[in-house]
């Protein structure tokens, strides 16, 4: 009676160790990221999004700006882990994560930059300044 009540443990030797490429890893990365995002998880998926993961053999190497992107990243690993383990049928993924606060960022600072972008993504935007004679520098 007492071995029947002990629950089955699989053994560790059996788990998938099966290759992938860093293109599979960088899909299954970002459809998790875009996951968390529809359910309301903002700060864990812009860390997922801040920069593309590195591969190296089994070691997803990720660069966070600072240590507080670090902690927080390292608060949510467990799930990130569980999910590409198993769509990419390896259970000897790890993940590494690197702090380089020289990362630049890529947000515009000031109106110019910022109207630039605008301009960018829709010419339209000048039509619209100097039809209602709208100035950056007011």
């Amino acid at each position: 009676m007492e071995e029947s009540s002990k629950s089955y443990v699989k053994p560790s030797t059996t788990l998938p160790t099966e290759e992938f490429t860093e293109t599979e890893m960088l899909l299954h990365w970002n459809k998790y990221a875009e996951r968390l995002g529809s359910k309301g998880l903002k700060i864990m998926e812009s860390l997922l999004l801040i920069n593309d993961p590195t591969l190296n053999g089994t070691v997803i190497t990720l660069e966070l700006p600072n240590e507080g992107s670090k902690l927080d990243f390292e608060g949510q690993i467990h799930g990130l882990l569980g999910h590409l383990k198993g769509h990419l049928h390896n259970h000897d993924i790890t993940i590494e994560v690197v702090v380089n606060e020289t990362i630049e960022s890529k947000r515009s600072f000031n109106d110019q930059d910022r109207y630039n972008r605008l301009l960018e993504i829709n010419p339209n935007i000048e039509l619209l300044r100097s039809t209602f004679g709208l100035d950056l520098h007011t």
